[in-house]
């Protein structure tokens, strides 16, 4: 089974990054461009065959070290 997480930046979190790559799509021609977030896609290979135990298992998982629960949000799908 596979465990894929997307962590974002909180809303009202600034995103430099986001602006930057923001003002390259405008620089670059890029028309309609509005704000630019960015995050992460994170895919992790898990053994075992309960949903809900490895969802519980990942989300330590983020709280732990994959995300910064003060400044991000993480979702969580578990796929197989």
């Amino acid at each position: 089974m596979k465990a894929v997480v997307i962590v974002r930046l909180k809303h009202g979190v600034l995103d430099p990054q986001g602006q930057a790559t923001g003002n390259a799509l405008r620089g670059l021609g890029f028309q309609g461009v509005g704000e630019v977030r960015q995050g992460k896609r994170i895919e992790i290979e898990l053994s075992g065959t309960d949903k809900d135990a490895a969802r519980a298992e990942v989300d330590r998982m983020c709280r732990t070290l994959l995300a910064n629960p003060v400044v991000e949000t993480w979702s969580i799908e578990i796929e197989g």
